[in-house]
């Protein structure tokens, strides 16, 4: 799987290459569970890793395929998900300082960004499969000037125009001219 021994770091930093199935990764493997999408290609990660201190920076690019409908128009399309990525591991857990105040917050790993390991493995599942979700669109569109369907019929306006009439045309101002008018 897609661990990084701490020993393996001693010497500088380290270059690596993985190659996993979607459904290997938890929460993707829900998503597919759940039918919220389908992965047409593995989840490929580049990364480079480099120790600092207690802290091993990990920084990269993880890729992959997935085939999603289309939010204006239904339609499937295979839509490429890329995200670079840099996380901070740490095998201390951060504490305040000797000379800090009774009432400053002790801050711990994960508001400052860090994300906490035990023993001498990094375990990188979790931060790439974050990654792969994060790369998700927030509304997917099969292409930028997609159409989408008529409001009225359900068409698909990207194989061209439906039956149904135009919208009529309403002036902003259209409901002052329906208030009643009162003595004047």
């Amino acid at each position: 799987m897609m661990r990084i021994h701490t020993d393996q770091l001693r010497e500088g930093s380290l270059t690596l290459a993985f190659e996993e199935a979607a459904d290997r990764f938890p929460a993707l493997r829900e998503m597919l569970r759940n039918h919220e999408c389908e992965f047409t290609s593995p989840v490929r990660t580049r990364l480079r890793a480099s120790r600092i201190q207690e802290m091993v920076e990990v920084e990269g690019v993880v890729q992959t395929t997935v085939l999603l409908n289309c939010g204006r128009c239904l339609a499937e399309f295979i839509c490429p998900l890329v995200s670079e990525f840099a996380l901070t591991y740490t095998g201390d857990r951060p504490g305040a300082p000797e000379t800090a105040e009774p009432e400053e917050k002790e801050l711990d790993a994960d508001e400052v960004g860090l994300i906490y390991f035990r023993g001498e493995e990094i375990d990188l599942t979790e931060g790439i499969q974050e990654q792969v979700i994060l790369a998700f669109p927030l509304r997917p569109v099969c292409r930028e000037d997609c159409k989408g369907l008529c409001a009225q019929c359900g068409a698909d306006l990207n194989h061209g125009d439906c039956q149904c009439p135009p919208p009529a045309a309403e002036s902003p101002f259209a409901a002052l001219g329906r208030l009643k008018r009162g003595p004047s």
